[in-house]
């Protein structure tokens, strides 16, 4: 016998996210086999087992043939022995090759003890095969069936069937079940009603661009694929179901990044009669059990900051608070300083001087701090004033000369400088100098390398309800259109918009926002008045949103909602890079999918259908 060499998987105990339920088990009755390749151990052995799978790896000692046999739940290791598998079964393990489908029949044996793989947790057992079967031959695959693989990801997507055979996609795929299986098993048990919502709908301007689909039967008229379910499940509350969620697909036409995809997936829900208070400690019964589910510990109840205490200390609506460089205001420090640009920020309306300490970067050689400029331009600033302190004690700033030494001393004392730090600064309106700050933050920390240990989860609450888009000249919605603005600020959305706050809620989880809800409107006239306040006339309102203004005329309760990212979480629980590796047939980053070929060309006829015609 022979040790298998199989890399170290841990089918179904990954220790990244261990699963709570079993990948497989013993017989069930419904398969070609009798067990599977991942659960059998000494226990097993003197038993005889059918197993079924995809030859891993192979080994041919000469007298005998070992293969590592692997399924969904782990591998095993197959002897083939001509003495005991006969002469059928040995012949056939001597043409099998990588990823070819086979049955066996066997008996468990055990290893000898200087031959187990402790890697494996069927390591101390083998099947000797009495007789074998070829289900499907497989060509040789375009890359290894393997963990940390270094092929191209358009060809992994392209051959995605293959791809995920690997253990670590699989896994993947495991604990993103497991996730929303236990968030699923606590809805209802909190009395929720799942309500699947239709696909086609009505485009509403919600906040990103529609993808619309043309009606043969309703030519030159067009549905459009749901956001989110947002209006239909507040028509749910005005409909009397008070408990709704749903596993929800919702499609959103916009610019992709690593953890966007334009078709994605939510855990929807919504509730009547309910404060926000009510809702976020339902999402935290929810998260608490689909986390412990994949092996997570999940604090509850969560930290609530608001707003605009996470924008002033981490420059973010979604910080990371694993570690520490938070943001510092030093505008009184340079009121009357000589530094022109300092100083008109920090006198004028609204403006002021904030600054970021990353300590240890003061030793970076100038030429490299220099290109921060380009960095920080990204985030919308201008350019970066900063003051490098060296070790040796000297300042190297191209700034420094305008500031007077009881300038510098506040500084030090304040930001808590010490040799080798550098600090960055931002002079600006109060919400542009925390965004430029907090994306240098996050930037500095990557380039340092700063370590992220744990998870961290918060809330962030009480978001303005309005901001101000000066692409478009108006104001626009925080969450969206249908938010619930504080009480005793309603009258302020007329005569100052962007100090109205709102009964909101963002679920925060590794400096990723992971869901958010809020409080709804359902008085109609307070929903006309928001949507006027974001210029949209009423007459506009009304043939946009004309349904859900006369639902609410009907007796509307107090309601209120949340929608967690299945697919950004599951990113998060698995340390995964991009979110397309957890799931199943993701688009590319230019939103293709290499794997069917698409988007692709219709045929005319099918445009002549819709009334369709293309001008190139």
């Amino acid at each position: 016998m022979a040790q298998s060499t199989a890399a170290p998987i841990a089918f179904g105990t990954d220790s990244a996210a261990p699963s709570s339920t079993p990948i497989a088990t013993a017989q069930d009755g419904f398969s070609l086999h009798t067990h599977t390749a991942g659960e059998l151990r000494t226990a097993d052995v003197g038993t005889e087992v059918t197993l079924t799978g995809w030859v891993w790896r192979r080994r041919d000692h000469g007298g005998l043939i070992f293969c590592d046999l692997r399924d969904r739940s782990g591998v095993t290791q197959l002897t083939f022995d001509p003495e005991h598998s006969g002469g059928e079964a040995f012949r056939l393990a001597e043409t099998m090759r990588p990823e070819w489908v086979i049955k066996v029949t066997g008996t468990v044996r055990e290893r000898p003890e200087d031959m187990c793989n402790p890697k494996l947790p069927t390591g101390e057992v083998e099947v000797l095969v009495s007789s074998a079967e070829v289900l499907g031959r497989s060509q040789t695959p375009p890359f290894p069936i393997e963990d940390d693989i270094d092929t191209a990801e358009d060809t992994r997507l392209k051959y995605r069937y293959l791809d995920l055979r690997r253990p670590v996609m699989f896994q993947n795929l495991k604990v993103r079940n497991d996730f929303v299986f236990g968030a699923r098993c606590a809805l209802h048990d909190l009395g929720f009603v799942e309500v699947e919502t239709p696909a086609l709908g009505k485009s509403t301007p919600e906040g990103a661009r529609d993808f619309i689909v043309p009606s043969r039967l309703s030519p030159g008229e067009f549905y459009a694929l749901p956001q989110s379910p947002q209006l239909l499940k507040q028509l749910l509350m005005v409909a009397g179901v008070e408990r709704y969620y749903s596993l929800a697909k919702c499609f959103r036409d916009e610019d992709l990044r690593a953890d966007r995809q334009p078709e994605f997936t939510q855990i929807d829900l919504e509730m009547s009669f309910v404060t926000a208070d009510d809702v976020m400690g339902a999402v935290e019964v929810m998260l608490a059990r689909a986390f412990e589910a994949v092996g997570i510990e999940f604090p509850a109840p969560l930290r609530r900051i608001p707003y605009w205490e996470a924008m002033d200390r981490w420059g973010s609506d979604k910080p990371d608070t694993r570690f520490g460089m938070e943001l510092v205001d030093v505008t009184d420090i340079f009121k009357g300083s000589g530094f022109k640009v300092f100083a008109s920020a920090a006198n004028a309306e609204g403006g002021c001087v904030k600054c970021l300490n990353a300590k240890g970067a003061g030793t970076w050689p100038r030429a490299q701090i220099d290109k921060l400029a380009d960095v920080a331009k990204a985030f919308g600033a201008k350019g970066l004033a900063w003051i490098a302190f060296r070790e040796d004690g000297s300042v190297n700033s191209p700034i420094v000369k305008f500031f007077s030494e009881a300038e510098m001393a506040a500084l030090r004392e304040r930001a808590g400088v010490e040799p080798g730090d550098l600090v960055m600064f931002a002079a600006a309106d109060r919400l542009s100098a925390c965004e430029i700050l907090g994306g240098m933050r996050t930037h500095m920390a990557d380039a340092m390398g700063i370590a992220r240990e744990g998870h961290d989860f918060l809330w962030v609450v009480d978001f303005p309800l309005l901001k101000y888009d000066e692409h478009g000249k108006r104001y626009a919605a925080n969450h969206h259109p249908f938010t619930q603005p504080f009480e005793d600020e309603v009258d302020l959305i007329d005569t100052d918009p962007l100090a109205v706050g709102s009964w909101t809620y963002d679920f925060v989880m590794d400096g990723h926002e992971a869901g958010g809800g809020g409080l709804r409107i359902h008085d109609p006239e307070l929903q006309l008045r928001v949507l006027q306040r974001m210029g949209i006339s009423e007459e506009v309102a009304r043939e946009q949103f004309g349904f859900l203004l006369e639902a609410l005329t009907y007796g509307a309760p107090p309601m209120g909602g949340f929608a967690l990212g299945v697919d950004r979480v599951a990113m998060l629980c698995r340390g995964a890079d991009s979110i397309r590796d957890v799931m199943a047939f993701p688009k590319t980053a230019s939103g293709a999918d290499v794997m069917l070929g698409a988007p692709a060309e219709v045929a005319p006829r099918q445009l002549a259908d819709v009334g369709i015609r293309i001008d190139r």
